[in-house]
Formats: structure tokens, C-alpha cells, sequence
């Protein structure tokens, strides 16, 4: 038996108050393309790329807008790369705090620093803090602005699916709102519904992994502080708060603080207000003045689906898979699912590829996830020791990291997330360029550059990021080309002094075609061009026999 709708959810902005649709006053059921589940950032990232892609796209979220708390605060220069493709990276970066400096603490004393500040020459920063809450509204302003210009996204607030079957060429779902349920149909199901799923359980799904016992209380503080915009993490602090800490800054005067406070707490006496605040006292200070905005207690989870893909039923974002917040793998991960989703099923969905496409879906992001488990669990079991010899090795790796370099590649206080590159990918054509950079290697993102007042970036997308791109460099090509009833843009650019593009995609070579794919990563290189394999490396990149 489903609980009823409840009214207790703490909104930041009210954004899609409950309304009647037609749909619950028809006499059967309507189908719609692409039903995604869950409005928060990887599905309303999702809804915004597919819109932007001309597919119809219809939301539905169990409450009306935007909630409280900054859950998600750290946005890496990829996932911000998206949302510029998109439209809206420049209002996130705006808002959000740049940060490149990281600090290492043990105790009282400092071990060392990083610093993450890319390589010249990219648009976007290594990193920002923004607030989830703020992120979300980008994205959904962006919508809203888009949506009378034709973008065919809706949006259902109050709309809780309570139950699925996937019958074979659709989706049959119960939608409960506050005037009684209804039911629809989807052509395609996409879950963005969080680490709890309900529509994973509805379908008897599960997740592999491992759950660690510890716990991890945050608290997000509102103070005036002299603290620099850093990353600050320590190990065994002298405050004595927790087994260790870590601090962000955040935009408006926002601290988001971590304290490590084990596994057999009390979570209800840990998140009372006075508990709470006590342990913020004891780490910035007792004279310093401050308001607690949010807080919340989690446990580290390594975790993910056998599969992404169900069927007609996908996962993307924490519903797919889960990890430990250190290293900001959680929602930049989930971003980079929703990239890797919407060109695939747009293309779907335009009969240009067949459904066996989201096989590569499943063998792309699974790999991205696995790579993020494998670096969570070892941030995880560093930060956690749980045995002695653990705790005495890294112990050990903190007091010689202090004076010595080679020690301190060893310390993990959370790798910080970067960019897959789909190595082994069935989409992927074998690399054909002599001398090529291995970063630019078919399987991986395109990195930035600088060029001719602008950015690489920018100049291979379009205005719905729905097109393969080839870039040809220092060689020529078409003006436009097409295979497979797919068309590309061909993007001409002469390196000549421009030193940091041929870093990044001649290195050896002379010249250089790529085939880029919708999402830009690379799908295929070469010397020159090749009409004939870049034909077969389009057919390759959508999943169709060659």
C-alpha cells in the first residue's frame, strides 16, 4: 500500500506547483517518447539535452520544485562543459565558487598542497561549489526560457510513480497526485529517482557493491570567516570533532563542513541542532559567530546496477550507481550519464540507430562507474582504515608525506573526479593516427584549446548538440559530409602557431580527421581523410553493422 502524497518536503523554490493535466481525464491511457522520472540535476540535464534534440520529453517528480540543502556542491570542468553545450554553463560558473588550491592536513600540521588549475587555454575552471539548489534552478530557468520558443519539455510536480511494467514495446506507469492516480505510457522510461529508486524497486532490481561502516554527518554553516576559497581536509584533527574533516566554501557565505563520526552513532542525537552546532564550534572556533543552514548524516556506498538498461526502462544518475562524496564522482557522474544518453536515444528514437545502441550505454557509463567505485573505495578504506595495520600504514604515508614527495601521491583524501575516456568501447574505432596524444585517443573527451578568439569547444558544438562532428586539422575535407543518414558538420582549422591545439590532437602527427560524437568524445582519428572509413566509422560509432 502507497503512502499519500505528503506536503513535508522543504522547498528552495516552488518551481512546478501541482496542476491538472489532461491526461488523468482521458479514458486510456497517453503515450509519450520519453518519460523521465526524478527532476532533479541529471534529469532535468537529461529533459533539457533531449528537448534541445526536438525529442518530447515529459517529467515527473513527486514534489513541486527545487529542495533544501546543498547535497552536490562540487561541478568539475566536464560536467560544466556540458551545460555550456546545453546553454546555461556560464550562469553556474557565474554563481558558483572557483577553486583550484587543496590542503592536506594531519592533526595540527599541514602535509602538503595541490593544485587543479588546468592547463591554459580551457573555457571553464577544474572545479566549482555551488549549492545543488543553485544548479537545479540554472538548469530549470534555462528551460523555462526556452520552453515558448518550442522546447518540448513538461513538467509534473506532485506526480509520484507508484508503479511500473515494462510491456515489451512501451511503459506502463501509475501516477499518483493529490486528485487520485492516473495512469501513461512511454515509449522509453528513464529513472533519475536517486539512490533509493522507487522505480528500481518496483522492478526488482538491485544493486552489487559494498556499504562501509562509517558515517559522515555535513553541516552547512552560514559565517563571515577569514578562511581562504580552498579545499581543507584533515586527518585525525586537533579539534577532536570527528575522525576527520573536510571544508568547502560555497557561495553566499556558506561553509559546507564534513566531520567523520563513525558507524554505532546515534543519528537522531547527532542531528539535533545543539549537537550539531557544538561540533561546528569546536572546529572553526567558539567566538566565531554563525547560523546552520542544512545538515544531514550519510554512509559511505560503493555501489551499482549489473545493468543500466532494463528493457525499456534505463537508470542514470544515483539510481544507476553510488559512490562515497569524496572526490565529487556522485553528480558529475550522473551528468556525464545523461551525455552519454541523449544522442544515443534521440537517434533511437529517430530510427537513425537501432535500440541495441543502449547497449553501449550500459558499456560506457558501467565503465565510468567502476572507475569511480574502484577510486571511492580506495579514498574510502584510506580516509577508513578498518583494521590496525591499515591505520598504521596510512599513518605512516601521512608523517613521511610531509617532507618527503615521493609519499604523498599515496595520501587519498578523495581523488577528485575527472573525465572518462571509454576505452574498449564497442563504438570506438581503433586509433589510425601515427604519433596521435594519447588524451585524445578514440574513447576519450575532447579537451579544450584556444582558437581564434574563442574556444575548440564551442566551435564543434551546435545549437542542439544532436550532430557528429569532424574535425579536420592541417588537412583537407568536405565541407559536409553524410553516411548512414547521418550528417556532420565539418569543422577546417590550420593549427599554425597555435601550440596548445597541436598538443592536445597532432603531437606527432602532420595532420589530423577526427569524428566526433554527439556527446564530444572521440569516435574515430585519422592522418587524413578517408571517405570511406570515416563511413564506416559512423556506422561503427551508432551501432550498425559496417
Amino acid at each position: 500500500m502507497n503512502a499519500p502524497l505528503s506536503d513535508r518536503y522543504t522547498l528552495a523554490y516552488r518551481a512546478y506547483p501541482y496542476a491538472r493535466v489532461p491526461d488523468q481525464d482521458r479514458p486510456a491511457p497517453v503515450r509519450h517518447l520519453v518519460v523521465i522520472v526524478g527532476g532533479g540535476p541529471v534529469g532535468m540535464t537529461l529533459a533539457l539535452d533531449l528537448g534541445l534534440k526536438g525529442v518530447r520529453v515529459l517529467v515527473l517528480d513527486d514534489h513541486e520544485g527545487i529542495g533544501m540543502g546543498s547535497r552536490a556542491i562540487c561541478f568539475a570542468k566536464r560536467p560544466l562543459e556540458i551545460l555550456d553545450r546545453l546553454g546555461c554553463g556560464d550562469p553556474v560558473v557565474q554563481k558558483g565558487v572557483v577553486w583550484n588550491l587543496g590542503k592536506v592536513f594531519h592533526r595540527d600540521q599541514k602535509i602538503f598542497e595541490f593544485n587543479l588549475l588546468p592547463e591554459e587555454g580551457h573555457k571553464y575552471p577544474a572545479f566549482i561549489n555551488l549549492q545543488q539548489p543553485y544548479f537545479e534552478k540554472a538548469v530549470l530557468d534555462h528551460i523555462r526560457a526556452l520552453q515558448p520558443q518550442g522546447l518540448p519539455v513538461e513538467i509534473r510536480g506532485r506526480n509520484r510513480v507508484d508503479a511500473v511494467e515494462d510491456r515489451g514495446d512501451h511503459v506502463a506507469l501509475t501516477v499518483m497526485t493529490p486528485d487520485g492516480p492516473y495512469t501513461v505510457e512511454a515509449d522509453w522510461l528513464v529513472a533519475c529517482d536517486g539512490a533509493g529508486s522507487p522505480v528500481r524497486g518496483m522492478l526488482g532490481l538491485g544493486f552489487e557493491g559494498a556499504v562501509f561502516k562509517d558515517s559522515f554527518l555535513i553541516a552547512d554553516v552560514r559565517m563571515k570567516a577569514d578562511f581562504p576559497t580552498e579545499r581543507w581536509f584533515w586527518f585525525d584533527p586537533p579539534s577532536g570533532s570527528g575522525a576527520s574533516q573536510l571544508l568547502h566554501k560555497q557561495p553566499d557565505d556558506v561553509w559546507r563542513i564534513d566531520f567523520q563520526i563513525g558507524w554505532d552513532v546515534d543519528r537522531e542525537e547527532e542531528l539535533k541542532e545543539a549537537n550539531v552546532r557544538r561540533r561546528v564550534a569546536r572546529m572553526i572556533g567558539e567566538d566565531v559567530a554563525f547560523d546552520l543552514v542544512w545538515s544531514s548524516i550519510y554512509t559511505f556506498q560503493c555501489r551499482r546496477m549489473t545493468r543500466f538498461h532494463d528493457g525499456r526502462v534505463i537508470f542514470a544518475g544515483d539510481s544507476a550507481h553510488q559512490v562515497s562524496p569524496f572526490g565529487a564522482r556522485g553528480a558529475n557522474s550522473g551528468l556525464q550519464d545523461a551525455d552519454n544518453l541523449a544522442w544515443k536515444l534521440a537517434l533511437i528514437l529517430d530510427e537513425k540507430a537501432g535500440p541495441r545502441l543502449l547497449d553501449s550505454y550500459d558499456t560506457e557509463r558501467i565503465h565510468g562507474a567502476n572507475e569511480n567505485i574502484l577510486n571511492s573505495t580506495r579514498s574510502t578504506d584510506f580516509i577508513s582504515p578498518k583494521s590496525d595495520i591499515s591505520r598504521v600504514f596510512r599513518d605512516a604515508v601521512l608523517h613521511l608525506a610531509q617532507n618527503h614527495d615521493f609519499a604523498r601521491p599515496f595520501v587519498n583524501s578523495g581523488r577528485l573526479s575527472v573525465p572518462c575516456t571509454y576505452d574498449g568501447s564497442p563504438l570506438n574505432t581503433p586509433d589510425a593516427l601515427p604519433g596521435g596524444p594519447a588524451h585524445t585517443r578514440p574513447g576519450s573527451p575532447c579537451p579544450d584549446a584556444p582558437v581564434d578568439g574563442g574556444y575548440l569547444l564551442n566551435r564543434l558544438g551546435d545549437a542542439t548538440g544532436a550532430r557528429f562532428q569532424i574535425l579536420a586539422l592541417d588537412t583537407d575535407a568536405p565541407a559536409q559530409f553524410a553516411a548512414h543518414g547521418i550528417d556532420c558538420r565539418v569543422l577546417h582549422l590550420n593549427i599554425g602557431k597555435n601550440a596548445l591545439l597541436r598538443e592536445r590532437y597532432l603531437g606527432k602527427a602532420a595532420s589530423a580527421v577526427y569524428l566526433i560524437r554527439p556527446d564530444q568524445h572521440v569516435a574515430a582519428r585519422w592522418p587524413q581523410w578517408d571517405e570511406n572509413a570515416v563511413a564506416a566509422a559512423i556506422a561503427r560509432a551508432i551501432g550498425r553493422e559496417v
